[in-house]
């Protein structure tokens, strides 16, 4: 039992139980098991399927949790000044916008499948810094920050494009009814209550509206973490509410949402997959979009700004790390998925993205860590300055 808590801490530990999840319903989806796994996944209970259940219910918990954590960095962390902001935030714009065009150049001509440009845009948070957390001292502190503050933003960009893109039929009375809603939880915030009651019941009745308005119900958790106090009184004491909250979704979110995400939205039937389909317009715009588009937008981003002198280089990071921690940015793994489910309806052209999301993400992190690793030894070059303002 003492090795098990001495695991769920260590840095790896929730990329690990993402990638068991994971290898489990890729396994179950293509074994004499899979009409079983497809029944569990498709069974309904009330209106949705367990699929509906977790992709709309669970998900906005974990969207709750990614908003508290884009809030914290704004408010005060790496990214509480536009200083700080200024090249995570650019790299991560360019590494939206070139997977993007990739995929366009691919697979936009077709009309069928022109609608999945954002699936390989997104970074996966989980995966990405858990692949640099275990090259250890490798890679310098900066890049983690960097690759933790571009993630963050990243995310932002991709609630925004679901948010806009990816939203139904709107149902005015369900939208007005959730603003209503957030005007509750705005007053909350400003009359400074800090207990949590208040938060969850019309955290509950915003899901619901939200759910039922057309957008995606997800949007619920991040407008509700954007409303959650830093901080405030209660009694003589001071408390902070956002922490208290982040640091207690961290574990459910990190080793039981996420990865019974990925148990339910992983499971792709590969056995009928032929040589051909990995040609599919599909596959190749999202898997090249993470492999490719990543690395030349967030690299070229950095470099360009690091030689027109707009930001300093990271510190005690050479080029080689910066292109290393473009690479792993390509792992776009839970919300790339997400964004899937959402562009295609279940059939052919979403297992196809899944595949593409599998494959991209899959090779980006066995390149970057592969590739940081062999580097790390440039570091004792850093320290004296051989890289620094390269």
């Amino acid at each position: 039992m003492e090795r098990i808590f001495v695991f769920l801490r260590s840095p790896g530990a929730a990329t690990s139980v993402l990638l068991g999840a994971t290898v489990l319903a890729l396994i179950l989806a293509n074994s004499p098991s899979s009409e079983q796994y497809f029944q569990i996944v498709n069974h309904h209970i009330g209106n949705l399927t367990i699929l509906e259940w977790v992709n709309d219910a669970l998900m906005a918990i974990f969207f709750l949790f990614v908003g508290l954590e884009v809030k914290r960095e704004l408010v005060s962390g790496e990214l509480n000044t536009n200083a700080k902001r200024v090249m995570p935030g650019i790299a991560a714009l360019f590494g939206v916008l070139t997977p993007a065009f990739i995929y366009y150049l691919i697979a936009g001509f077709h009309s069928e499948y022109i609608h999945g440009w954002a699936i390989p845009t997104a970074t996966d948070i989980a995966f990405s810094i858990g692949i640099i957390s275990a090259l250890g001292s490798r890679v310098p502190n900066s890049m983690k920050v960097f690759l933790t503050a571009l993630a963050v933003i990243d995310d932002l960009i991709a609630i925004i494009v679901i948010a806009i893109f990816y939203a139904s039929s709107i149902h005015m009375m369900y939208l007005g009814a959730a603003v209503v809603v957030v005007a509750a939880l705005i007053y909350c915030n400003k009359q400074g209550y800090v207990r949590p009651l208040p938060y969850i019941i019309l955290g509950f009745i915003l899901w619901y509206c939200v759910l039922k308005s057309g957008l995606h119900a997800t949007m619920a958790g991040v407008i509700l973490a954007m409303t959650i106090p830093s901080k405030g009184k209660r009694g003589r004491k001071y408390v902070r509410p956002m922490q208290h909250w982040e640091h207690l979704l961290s574990n459910w979110v990190s080793f039981l949402i996420v990865p019974i995400f990925a148990f339910f939205n992983a499971g792709v039937d590969l056995r009928n997959v032929s040589v051909n389909d990995l040609t599919h317009p599909v596959v190749l715009g999202v898997a090249l979009g993470l492999i490719i588009g990543k690395q030349i937008g967030i690299f070229g981003a950095v470099f360009a700004m690091v030689k027109c002198g707009l930001v300093p280089m990271p510190t005690e990071a050479n080029w080689k790390h910066v292109y290393g921690t473009a690479i792993v940015c390509g792992i776009g793994f839970t919300m790339s998925i997400f964004v899937s489910i959402l562009a295609f309806e279940p059939g052919h052209a979403q297992e196809m993205a899944k595949g593409g999301v599998i494959l991209g993400s899959l090779i980006s992190a066995l390149f970057g860590y592969i590739f940081l690793r062999l580097v790390g030894a440039n570091r004792k070059e850093c320290h004296i300055g051989v890289y620094h303002n390269c």
